[in-house]
């Protein structure tokens, strides 16, 4: 079948699917299950209606079982065993306690993820929510706003993968001719280089040039949190501030920034969670060669390269246990907020 069919079939019987389950469910819930006819016609109703909202709420439920309950455990399970292949071709684990632990812990790449990992946590929200924050003061503040907004959202509508394409040819390097390298390297040509460098392939720094495209992508959403964040600040307060003589930076840094407080903590984990899952633009631009590697890159290394479906799990478990905290963190602030 052609995938663009098959693209029109999915949708069509996902869609459909949808609405004939929630159409038959109700239908079987209020003529068949519990009528509103007879006697019992009104604790009928009641029944019904206190049931209705779990027949909306179970085909999510059993999507989150499917698609992360269930592979958290088999996850933990994998971890804590060791696939072992069989003369006949057979699969077995047998069991090892935390020795994929320990073997992970004793490798150098590890700790070279880990380390890593440690340093996009604190260069990428940190400029992806000061440029977000920027953006939506200043776009707030021009006539043309909107069109400056679309353009620095757009690369969110960009996949990570593309993204690490475009960046790749940025930081390209073939120096048989000027005309056939990257963009930076002319920059940098043109500006008293002597010759072309390959960037990803400089320790340390090639790795801020991998986050760069992280920032790029990630300033928009930032952008327009903050944007909606910023509005909504009374303007009362504003107008208080500059008849007190307030200046344009006082103004910000006094009387904007706090009153968005909450909203700023909230994209900058939100953008921490997106971070501590990075894989496509390591993958795609480097495969995490030349001290590049970060901990998703290894786990995808160790599962499908290596075969060693117990140090990946391991690896696994590690990310998801730096991300659980995080995602507390926010649940529990939005639901304060919406106290």
């Amino acid at each position: 079948m052609h995938p663009a069919l098959q693209g029109l079939v999915t949708i069509i019987l996902g869609v459909g699917g949808c609405v004939a389950y929630f159409y038959l469910s109700n239908q079987i819930l209020d003529k068949v299950l519990f009528p509103a006819r007879g006697q019992n016609a009104g604790r009928n109703i009641t029944r019904a209606n206190m049931i209705r909202p779990w027949l909306f709420v179970l085909p999510a439920l059993l999507a989150l079982g499917l698609y992360l309950a269930y592979p958290v455990v088999e996850t933990l399970r994998l971890s804590l065993t060791e696939r072992v292949t069989m003369s006949d071709g057979s699969t077995t684990y047998n069991w090892v306690g935390v020795d994929n632990y320990a073997q992970m812990f004793n490798e150098p790449k590890f700790w070279e993820a880990m380390r890593n990992n440690i340093m996009w946590l604190f260069v990428v929200p940190a400029f992806s929510t000061a440029f977000g924050l920027l953006a939506a003061q200043l776009t707030d503040r021009i006539k043309w706003g909107n069109v400056a907004k679309s353009m620095i959202f757009m690369p969110m509508a960009i996949s990570f993968v593309g993204a690490a394409v475009i960046f790749k040819l940025v930081y390209d390097m073939r120096p048989v001719t000027q005309d056939q390298i990257g963009v930076l390297n002319a920059l940098y040509l043109t500006f008293g280089g002597t010759e072309p460098k390959a960037w990803l392939t400089i320790p340390v720094w090639n790795n801020f040039f991998l986050m760069a495209v992280l920032i790029w992508i990630q300033t928009g959403f930032a952008m327009v949190i903050l944007s909606a964040a910023l509005r909504g600040i009374p303007e009362g307060t504003i107008e208080a501030a500059i008849v007190d003589g307030a200046n344009p930076f006082q103004l910000f840094f006094k009387i904007k920034v706090p009153q968005i407080q909450g909203t700023i903590l909230v994209v900058w984990t939100t953008i921490t969670i997106v971070v501590l899952k990075v894989f496509d633009i390591v993958f795609a631009m480097t495969n995490g060669q030349w001290e590049t590697q970060v901990l998703a890159n290894y786990m995808f290394d160790k599962l499908f390269r290596a075969n060693d479906w117990g140090v990946g799990s391991a690896s696994a478990m590690v990310i998801m246990l730096l991300v659980t905290p995080i995602l507390i963190w926010n649940v529990r602030n939005a639901r304060k907020e919406m106290k």
